[in-house]
């Protein structure tokens, strides 16, 4: 890929921003879990479900 090129991640964020800017109320409603997905990557989005497992394994154990 040329460098002058946007990936699609930044396409996609720039035009969110975009949204933003021309319709702030636009965003309360929003995706909340996609914004969080989105700006984590997959890496990130691993490593959060695998804390959310783990901890979910943690609270069952020591509560019985």
């Amino acid at each position: 890929m040329n460098s002058d090129k946007e990936r699609p991640e930044e396409i996609r964020e720039r035009l969110r921003q975009e949204e933003l800017k021309g319709n702030p109320t636009g965003g309360i409603h929003g995706g909340g879990l996609q914004d969080l997905v989105g700006s984590l990557g997959w890496k990130g989005a691993g490593i959060l479900i695998l804390l959310l497992i783990v901890g979910s394994i943690i609270l069952l154990i020591s509560f019985n």
